[in-house]
């Protein structure tokens, strides 16, 4: 049913806008809050197809992390050591700015420490210190810290991980609660003068090059001079040419689980697999490296067989 809108909605909701933002997770939202924050009289409108976000920025493991010691050697060797540091230095800053614009308590930040297990004949012990001691010279510009990652078997009886030989901690690292976070940066810039439109699904583009039409399932076209698209894996079914590629991630939370020994953010297999303490409940994720094609979606229903690959990991 088509629906009129009044002057007052034609002249402030749905004006012309000088940027707006497709997509309302992490990626938009900060994005809305650093373009306000140069220039706090540029008209910004966020568009959303969910009630809330409801891509990758909700649906996570919440973790506060740059970079398990395994990940960055992986990293280092097929993308480049330039590059990996590259990477790091802007996961490592994206952490001090969250921990700059909003307080621990609101957004359920903890640096409990980052952990990663290796079972036995993964890597030999000299190897093992080989690496430690190659990240910590590297990462130490930019963490400040000559010991990043240390050794910390005397961790393994504590935590009840019977299968590892070698733990390898990160003491700056953590987690945070991932929904209290957009929630928060919600309102930050809301309170900046952004405006949000949820229940908006783009599904055409139009460029006349003056101003922007953003088709939808609303009845009339949204414009503005420019267009961000910060809907990241789903980026594609808007703009086909693109060379985006899908890397889901498929988590799982159990029950209560009494005398929980282990508290902290956990990787292993290279961080394919992670998981981490949520008060007495263990949230888990990965597996994609066991079907790295099948992953590369945006289908947001539960796979069976990754659930199985973390079933059996939990066992």
């Amino acid at each position: 049913m088509a629906i009129d809108i009044s002057i007052w909605e034609k002249e402030t909701f749905f004006a012309q806008q000088d940027v707006i933002i497709v997509g309302s997770g992490f990626v938009g939202l900060w994005s809305a809050f650093y373009l306000k924050k140069k220039n706090p009289k540029i008209k910004v409108t966020i568009v959303d197809r969910g009630i809330t976000p409801i891509g990758a920025s909700t649906r996570n493991a919440g973790f506060a992390c740059f970079g398990s010691l395994s990940e960055l050697v992986w990293d280092a060797q097929t993308m480049g050591t330039d590059n990996m540091l590259e990477l790091v230095e802007m996961r490592f800053k994206g952490l001090e700015r969250i921990q700059k614009y909003f307080g621990k308590k609101d957004i359920g930040f903890e640096m409990c420490g980052g952990y990663e297990l290796y079972e036995e004949g993964i890597i030999t012990s000299e190897k093992l210190q080989e690496n430690i001691a190659y990240l910590n010279s590297l990462l130490k510009p930019i963490t400040d810290s000559k010991k990043t990652y240390r050794l910390a078997d005397e961790k393994i009886s504590d935590f009840g991980f019977g299968k590892t030989k070698h733990i390898v901690k990160n003491n700056q690292e953590g987690y945070l609660h991932s929904g209290k976070l957009v929630e928060a940066l919600l309102h930050k810039v809301q309170g900046m003068g952004v405006n949000v439109l949820n229940a908006v699904e783009i599904n055409a583009v139009e460029n006349d090059g003056n101003r922007i039409a953003l088709r939808s399932n609303l009845p009339f076209s949204l414009t503005a001079s420019k267009v961000l698209f910060c809907t990241n894996a789903f980026t594609r079914n808007l703009i086909s040419e693109l060379d985006i590629v899908p890397a889901r991630g498929q988590v799982l939370l159990t029950s209560p689980i009494k005398h929980l020994p282990f508290k902290g953010t956990f990787h292993s297999d290279e961080g394919f697999y992670y998981f981490r303490n949520l008060e007495d409940r263990v949230l888990l994720g990965g597996a994609r490296n066991k079907a790295f094609a099948d992953e590369s979606t945006t289908d947001m229903r539960t796979t069976e067989f990754i659930q199985r690959e973390l079933e059996n990991y939990l066992a």
